[in-house]
């Protein structure tokens, strides 16, 4: 069974990082619905820039809860693809340095 983090980007510009289980799809149908109210739902409608699937359920946790504490700067260049960016994006807000591996 497949998970997925993903970030949605809100008609307000915020990000919003979050994990699906199995259908990414009906998730982020779930967000512009506002089935589940809470931070997207007065934010809509909210647009899928990012996903990235995972195998288990803890690596999937564990990524999403990286994300959430990153600077802005940081997660526009993950949902850009520009890997390369993220250690140095790292050093400059004083994360600690871990490694982000490009998805499969």
């Amino acid at each position: 069974m497949p998970f997925w983090v993903y970030i949605l980007r809100c008609a307000d510009g915020r990000y919003y990082t979050g994990l699906a289980q199995q259908d990414l799809e009906r998730r982020v149908a779930e967000h512009n619905a506002g089935t589940y109210g809470g931070f997207t739902a007065q934010r809509r409608p909210v647009e899928l820039v990012f996903s990235q699937e995972f195998a288990r359920a803890d690596e999937a946790v564990a990524m999403e809860r990286r994300i959430k504490g990153w600077s802005r700067a940081k997660k526009e260049a993950l949902i850009a693809g520009e890997w390369h960016r993220l250690p140095d994006l790292a050093r400059a807000y004083g994360e600690r340095e871990r490694p982000v591996e490009a998805p499969a």
